[in-house]
């Protein structure tokens, strides 16, 4: 993972030490099993096939809640069990966590797929919406913005290069990108220079500036902030679509050349959440009362299926800073009760400790 791979020594030590030591002060043994480990499997009837001795039936588990099977579903789903509780979390350096509510991130999902719908896109035309961002409160708002509207979400990754990215934009057709910090519309608009592109629309999730406005036009782009899309152009179209099939359109770092590109469905998801949701629901429940720390890259499927299982049980999700050595100081302050961790990120840290 690029992301990780760029990690200092020190820096992927303190990771490994908060992760174990939150882990040590928060269980005292290990949890059980969910099976026999020695029999975790059996064959489906005529043998051509295995399936997980925790399955019902030799069907696959394609929901685990009646009430959501789609991740839209999911989300109202979470905003219910939690009474519209604390939903999306970020803090400020040296500060607390401030949280939007179940019903706040609704709200600013829906005006934001309005404001997409108002600028063309639909799920039979130009449906998919570009993501180039770290971990964020707006980058979940903006996925959200594209379940309600049945419209497809493309994570961009800065860790690739400027060939990837164009790459992705080219392959994808992507006419509008939602942006972080001015840094990654710089490397949009360095991208499309001088060619022919798809890029209409890029977002700020702050105000822009004069001078990248400017920059955009002179490449044909509209640069507009966050909160403009979402609270002017969202009341010009506010009809929804939940008719959800089509999800992330997710490509794949891990294998040589251009980025791979994968379509996958909701379905595709909500039936991985619910495994996960099976295996574990015996021993470590999800309740409104957890807290989920969002650290790992969005842009990769781990992170979102992670959110997706505590959205659906209207639990919590706080957002590191941004700066991965400040993770320690995050986790004080948000005290999650979930700590999500990687073999690759884990074995980086063996390997330099060793070495």
């Amino acid at each position: 993972m690029q992301y990780l791979s760029s990690f200092s020594t020190p820096v992927l030590i303190s990771i490994g030490a908060v992760a174990i030591a939150y882990f040590l002060a928060t269980h005292s043994k290990p949890l059980p099993p969910a099976c026999d480990l020695q029999k975790q499997s059996v064959e489906v009837e005529g043998g051509l096939a295995r399936r997980s001795v925790l399955s019902d039936g030799d069907e696959p588990l394609t929901h685990i809640y009646d009430d959501a099977k789609t991740m839209y579903e999911f989300f109202l789903r979470g905003a219910r069990v939690s009474n519209n509780g604390p939903c999306l979390g970020f803090r400020k350096p040296k500060q607390l966590y401030e949280w939007l509510s179940y019903k706040e991130v609704i709200q600013r999902s829906e005006n934001l797929g309005s404001a997409f719908v108002y600028k063309g896109h639909s799920k039979s035309k130009d449906p998919h919406i570009g993501i180039f961002s770290q971990n964020k409160p707006e980058w979940t708002v903006t996925e959200l913005a594209c379940y309600t509207y049945s419209l497809i979400s493309v994570p961009l990754y800065d860790t690739l290069g400027t060939e990837a990215i164009s790459y992705i934009i080219d392959k994808a057709s992507i006419s509008t990108i939602v942006c972080d910090v001015e840094e990654k519309i710089n490397q949009v608009l360095e991208c499309v220079s001088n060619k022919t592109h798809s890029v209409k629309t890029i977002i700020l999730m702050q105000a822009p500036s004069g001078d990248l406005i400017s920059k955009g036009q002179d490449a044909d782009i509209e640069i507009i902030s966050l909160q403009e899309m979402e609270f002017v152009l969202s009341f010009m179209y506010n009809v929804k679509n939940h008719n959800c099939d089509k999800l992330f359109k997710h490509l794949s770092v891990f294998c040589s050349g251009n980025p791979k590109g994968a379509m996958l469905t909701h379905c595709n998801v909500v039936s991985n959440c619910s495994a996960f949701i099976k295996t574990t629901r015996n021993s470590v429940p999800l309740s409104p009362s957890d807290t989920h720390i969002s650290y790992l890259p969005m842009a990769h499927m781990f992170e979102r299926v992670a959110q997706g299982v505590m959205l659906v049980h209207g639990a919590k999700i706080g957002f590191f800073q941004g700066d991965i050595r400040l993770l320690m100081d995050d986790v004080a302050t948000l005290k999650p009760s979930v700590f999500p961790v990687v073999p690759r990120l884990l074995n980086r840290m063996y390997d330099k400790v060793q070495v």
